[in-house]
């Protein structure tokens, strides 16, 4: 079956949704993502990401070992346009990037202004695996009290975005998918404890 970019994509939104306005819930998109017939190096899900959230409107980078192929793909795929780290709207993490890529993201990625916080960007993140496991507290809107996650991956972030996301409401949303095609996020709102 071949993925319908406008009733799949319209599922898999949904979905994102839910877990933007409830932190810590854990989506699949599977469904969605096994439709895709492309031969990436990257993960489906984040494909399904890129049709959801980029088109001939906004910005986004790529930060990999393959960037200028997997950006003109992108490219080609969605019309947006690429551009800087700092000037993104869109940045998307893939599992083959180096190290400590994420946390250079954060600290480059813009935040808004005071009169259009609606501008900052948003990180997409590849990780190994979600899991309701005990590794983060979360806590704050839409989380009832606390909220435990764990975020599996080499990527050191939690500093990082707590540092960037400490001027509300200026900041930088998280989604992070794993090699499963489960989805969470983090939006600039919750707070995270180890």
């Amino acid at each position: 079956m071949k993925l319908d970019l406008v009733h799949d994509t319209q599922k898999a939104y949904r979905k994102l949704l839910n877990c933007m306005s409830r932190p810590g819930v854990i989506e699949s998109i599977k469904e969605q993502s096994e439709k895709i017939d492309f031969d990436i190096s990257f993960y489906k899900g984040t494909l399904i990401n890129m049709y959801m959230l980029l088109d001939g409107e906004v910005t986004f980078n790529i930060v990999s070992n393959n960037t200028e192929e997997i950006t003109k793909f992108v490219n080609q795929l969605t019309y947006a346009k690429a551009t800087t780290l700092e000037e993104a709207d869109f940045i998307f993490i893939l599992r083959d990037a180096r190290e400590n890529s994420l946390g250079d993201a954060f600290k480059n990625a813009k935040i808004g202004t005071l009169i259009d916080p609606h501008k900052a960007a948003t990180i997409i993140v590849e990780v190994e695996k979600l899991t309701t496991d005990r590794k983060y507290l979360l806590k704050g809107p839409g989380i009832e009290d606390l909220c435990q996650v764990n975020i599996i991956t080499q990527c050191l972030f939690v500093e990082e975005r707590k540092s960037k996301n400490i001027e509300y409401p200026l900041g930088v949303d998280t989604v992070f998918i794993d090699k499963e095609d489960q989805i969470m996020c983090l939006p600039r709102t919750t707070s995270i404890f180890e």
